[in-house]
């Protein structure tokens, strides 16, 4: 699938965009930069593959490369609710806004 300068004209007015003809040449080809992607994966044969259930099925399979949850910074509460009009056990306290 290709677009023509004439869809992107369809979708900007659709849309509501004025676009100059330099920025509409530059989506254009952006555009169909994007469905000619979408087509190869198209092509790729997944006849064998079975369908996940979720992104997160492989997760045992992938390493991920996470750094360590350590704390990094010190605490600084006390400090930072110095200026507010109402604190109760470390929390601050907002006036009630639903009823």
């Amino acid at each position: 699938m290709s677009l023509t300068q004439s869809d992107l004209g369809r979708i900007a007015k659709l849309a509501r965009l004025d676009l100059s003809p330099t920025q509409s040449q530059r989506l254009l080809c952006e555009l169909n930069g994007f469905f000619d992607l979408v087509e190869q994966m198209n092509a790729v044969d997944t006849s064998g593959v079975a369908p996940l259930a979720h992104p997160t099925a492989v997760i045992d399979c992938v390493s991920l490369r996470l750094r360590p949850d350590v704390v990094s910074e010190p605490d600084q509460r006390e400090a930072n609710q110095k200026s507010a009009p109402a604190v109760e056990s470390g929390l601050f306290l907002v006036p009630k806004v639903i009823e």
